[in-house]
């Protein structure tokens, strides 16, 4: 579950991406299309927030236009369903075949 750090309330305008940058105040700046390289767009301030960021946090702007942040999931784990796991049977080992042509034949020649 996310935690709001602070309340900045922006109003999101469609065709712009909002992020929080270096500085830790959020900023926004139009949003990419497809089609082919594009020139890159100059940021712009929309509210200072002046948010310290720690590692191992993500931080985004919410839907209510706060700064949030939640715990980066470790790499290589897995996500927890709320269901009991159970465990998975243990893997069938094929019994080895003791006589086969191949060796009959070989053992054939070798008394030869």
């Amino acid at each position: 579950m996310a935690t709001k750090i602070a309340k900045t309330g922006i109003e999101r305008e469609y065709g712009y991406l909002y992020f929080l940058d270096k500085r830790g105040d959020v900023s926004r700046v139009e949003a990419q299309r497809g089609g082919g390289k594009q020139k890159r767009g100059k940021k712009e301030r929309v509210a200072k927030a002046g948010v310290e960021r720690e590692s191992g946090w993500l931080y985004f702007i919410d839907k209510d236009g706060d700064v949030a942040r939640v715990k980066m999931a470790k790499p290589g784990s897995k996500r927890r369903t709320g269901k009991a796991k159970t465990k998975s049977p243990a893997r069938r080992t094929t019994a080895r075949r003791t006589t086969t042509k191949s060796t009959t034949k070989r053992s054939a020649a070798k008394r030869r």
